[in-house]
């Protein structure tokens, strides 16, 4: 075992579990009650969910089933299969190799990996790890099937999946856009492989799992105790039905199939929010924003999705509908952080996992986290009884909701698509209707509303609407 991972190993010791600290039964009673109308919004099979402030526990929870058809409780112990939360793990594993000087992040990824097609050739390292470097993807999904280029499903090799890709277009120019593909995380799973010499599975668990004692994770379903395992569901029809999980290739552990427990999941945040995986200074640095060569911001620093939260920077991962992990800091990793991590094995709504852990975080800190609170509240009026009095709710809004003013349409609005996605188009008309209200000149206000009545099929009252939309944008720009 090399220095450094004794010295992680030392730290992570010394650490140990953190224990709990006295409860709060008002916020517990809170966040349960939150649990419980998640369930119920979304259909939720199972779920498991868990907090901390600053390293000490806030919550944690279990409710739900791992199976439904045998009526199996879902337990703090319960593995979920945690999806692209895998990219977390490549994504660390990478800094690591920045911090020891092993790769240049603003060099060629060919300069590790000489065999990548040539049409990738002068794409750098950073550009595969913010998903910002316009490879295509390396397969498509036919009928349910997952098929890469000239093969009858998945590519038996991570150079036969390469290879496929020779002659593909790029998908756009590097750097000028985020688009979230798996083929980055090849990239970078080969490039690792390239340096340790070793299979990636290996290099994961020497350099993370062994270090911080991750004994219920494993890389892919083999190994996991079916006892403990939760199964998949997916929303069809209004009703949940088993979906069965991809059966990745091993190249493909660097971007799928974790499983994992939320103990386990919690376990590796702190220990990254310690830097006791990559140092702290190193983090600070690398999870800094960036500008795409367009002059927006970049959807992803360093791997994981970048936001702001309130005064917090928001460093968070999803595994598709199912599962998220959450960092959130202040002005350091040394200062005021928190993690949220909340699994789920599936919901009739495919709920978004965004929403779950912002409705948790609404809960936890309603003022420090005015954006989730908002989209939290809109949820609850999108569901409320349609003759329900929304004054108290308006004035919340204007002065009271933490949003800056000339914030505040834009969230509403995205909140909107929020319930849209979740609850339907019925519910979300509530939603923008409400920002109409509040927001009488906008004309990205009154174009929402139009897309939801026209998805609804009142083609009449959307094509009204989209007309005074248009006015309004027609007025803006005729202003000197």
């Amino acid at each position: 075992m090399s220095r450094q991972l004794v010295a992680v190993l030392c730290c992570v010791l010394a650490v140990g579990p953190l224990a709990a600290p006295a409860a709060n039964p008002e916020l517990t009673t809170r966040l349960d009650a939150q649990l419980k109308r998640n369930r119920e919004r979304y259909g939720i099979a199972g779920q498991a969910v868990l907090i901390r402030h600053n390293g000490q526990l806030v919550y944690q929870a279990a409710t739900g089933e791992k199976d439904v058809e045998r009526h199996a409780p879902v337990s703090t112990d319960t593995v979920f299969n945690a999806y692209s939360l895998a990219k977390l793990l490549a994504s660390v594993l990478v800094m690591q190799l920045v911090e020891q000087g092993g790769v240049e992040l603003d060099a060629p990824a060919s300069r590790y990996l000489p065999e990548l097609p040539d049409a990738w050739k002068a794409i750098s390292v950073r550009h595969f790890l913010n998903h910002s470097s316009g490879v295509p993807e390396y397969f498509e999904n036919r009928e349910g099937t997952l098929v890469s280029k000239g093969h009858a499903g998945l590519a038996p090799t991570l150079e036969a999946a390469f290879a496929g890709l020779a002659d593909t277009p790029m998908q756009f120019a590097t750097g000028s856009s985020n688009r979230y593909t798996q083929t980055n995380f090849l990239v970078l799973t080969a490039l690792l492989e390239a340096h340790y010499r070793q299979p990636y599975a290996a290099i994961v668990r020497q350099r993370i799992l062994k270090p911080l004692g991750l004994r219920n994770t494993w890389l892919g379903p083999a190994g996991v105790p079916s006892a403990r395992l939760a199964r998949g569901y997916i929303g069809k029809d209004g009703a949940l039905r088993r979906e069965d999980d991809i059966a990745w290739p091993a190249y493909a552990l660097g971007h799928a199939s974790l499983h994992t427990t939320v103990g386990d999941l919690d376990r590796f945040l702190q220990a990254l929010a310690a830097g006791n995986l990559v140092r702290r200074a190193t983090l600070q640095t690398l999870f800094q924003p960036r500008k795409l060569s367009t002059g927006r911001d970049s959807g992803f620093i360093s791997g994981w999705e970048f936001g702001q939260s309130g005064d917090y920077r928001q460093m968070s991962h999803d595994g598709g509908t199912r599962v998220r992990a959450r960092l959130l800091f202040k002005d350091s990793l040394a200062g005021d952080t928190w993690t949220f991590v909340y699994f789920t094995n599936g919901s009739v709504r495919n709920v978004w996992s965004r929403t779950l852990v912002d409705s948790t975080m609404a809960q936890v800190a309603p003022r420090l986290f005015p954006r989730e609170t908002l989209s939290e509240r809109l949820i609850t009026h999108a569901l409320a009884d349609d003759g329900a009095d929304d004054t108290a709710l308006k004035t919340w809004l204007r002065d009271g909701s933490g949003v800056a003013t000339e914030e505040l349409e834009r969230a509403i609005n995205s909140a909107g698509y929020s319930v849209r996605e979740n609850l339907g188009d019925r519910a979300a008309l509530k939603v923008f209707t409400l920002n109409t209200v509040l927001h009488p000149e906008s004309a990205n206000a009154w174009d929402s509303l139009a897309e939801c009545h026209a998805a609804l099929g009142d083609a009449v009252i959307a094509a009204e609407l989209y007309a005074k939309s248009r006015r309004l944008a027609d007025a803006v720009k005729a202003k000197p």
